[in-house]
């Protein structure tokens, strides 16, 4: 028995899950997504075992344990779920941990950023294949409704194939020289462990918007903004504005996609979405001889979605509007179906760190992304 969102007695199937890792992200969003979704949070496991004590109370959980080896040798479990921290040299955890899970098998979910190389992505791939689990990575502006939304209307025949896109991220570009001391001396560089781990969410955004790009290239400001542009093989320009040290209180991303024809799409801090179009014209109107702007009917201008912040509902929750919720869901509903996950894939993954590791090569050339 689960609970539903008006906390009636729902009799559904159930994904019987384990938790890797008791830190403060976890605490304040996967956590509490769990009781949305029809995952049943059975074990959980971090190296201090009094903390995980704790989260097994306060989350519900039967037993709590401080080696997830003996976790997964003792529960019968479908899936497990990882959120950790880095090791000593700034590299993901995860790789490792997703193995110890695949190897005892269960399927995985596993927070981003999902390694430090595509490499360590492609044997996970192999052992995914191999033991048949699948891996599921939290890319979660792919799963943010209103980005959600915006490919929605991308797709829609009137909008036609887009042109150019806008993505705006506050984010610093580390400098050749940190990425080569992380990458070559293993140094755990915080420019470039901030870098990996933040870049996975532009990044995520434009591979679901466009899929993987063809090139970058980039230039890099005396403070660590910067300006990225990348093109597609559909003849489609992105560019991807880092804008570190801009300020939070107005919002932090926007994002604009242009089509043919007068369609625009806007998304704006992941809350608001607009859709401009251009109005049909009248007979005889051109350049300097049109005296009122108000032309078309409502469905033929621009629309605007946007969630109000006065009534309890879902859909203005944090763990709804920043994609919490839609990740952990799209898990458990892809192992109750016995299908693929469609979103966050290892693919896709290995797409988002193969752009972080594009970046290493530095500014001022074009960089081939395989």
């Amino acid at each position: 028995m689960r609970l539903g969102f008006h906390g009636e007695l729902r009799d559904d199937p159930v994904v019987r899950v384990g938790f890797i890792g008791c830190g403060s992200h976890a605490f304040r969003n996967i956590y509490p997504a769990l009781q949305f979704v029809p995952l049943e949070l059975v074990a959980v496991c971090d190296l201090q075992p009094d903390r995980a004590a704790a989260f097994a109370r306060q989350f519900g959980a039967e037993r709590a344990y401080h080696d997830h080896r003996a976790m997964l040798a003792t529960e019968d479990l479908d899936a497990v779920l990882i959120v950790t921290n880095y090791d000593e040299a700034g590299r993901p955890r995860f790789p490792a941990l997703a193995a110890d899970c695949l190897r005892a098998g269960c399927h995985v979910w596993m927070e981003k950023p999902p390694a430090a190389s595509s490499a360590e992505l492609t044997a996970l791939q192999e052992l995914s294949a191999a033991v048949g689990r699948q891996v599921m990575v939290g890319l979660k502006k792919m799963f943010v409704p209103a980005n959600e939304h915006a490919a929605w209307l991308l797709q829609q025949p009137d909008f036609g194939p887009p042109q150019v896109v806008t993505l705006m991220y506050p984010q610093h570009l580390p400098t050749v020289e940190q990425f080569r001391a992380w990458r070559d001396e293993r140094q755990p560089v915080g420019a470039v462990v901030g870098f990996l781990d933040h870049l996975c969410h532009p990044a995520a955004l434009l591979v679901y918007l466009l899929g993987l790009p063809q090139t970058l290239y980039y230039e890099r400001s005396a403070a660590g903004a910067g300006v990225a542009v990348f093109s597609f093989a559909s003849g489609t320009v992105a560019s991807l504005h880092l804008s570190g040290g801009a300020p939070t209180n107005g919002g932090l991303e926007q994002t604009v996609i242009v089509g043919r024809g007068g369609r625009r799409i806007v998304v704006s801090n992941n809350t608001r979405v607009e859709y401009h179009r251009d109005p049909p014209g009248r007979p005889g109107e051109g350049y300097g001889s049109t005296p009122s702007f108000f032309r078309g009917a409502p469905s033929e201008t621009a629309a605007v979605w946007q969630p109000e912040f006065s009534l309890g509902q879902l859909y203005n929750k944090g763990l709804f509007l920043l994609g919490y919720y839609g990740e952990l869901q799209e898990f458990a509903t892809a192992l109750l179906e016995q299908r693929p996950v469609a979103k966050g894939t290892l693919t896709q993954a290995w797409q988002v760190t193969r752009l972080f590791e594009a970046f290493a090569a530095g500014p001022r050339q074009v960089i081939p992304i395989d």
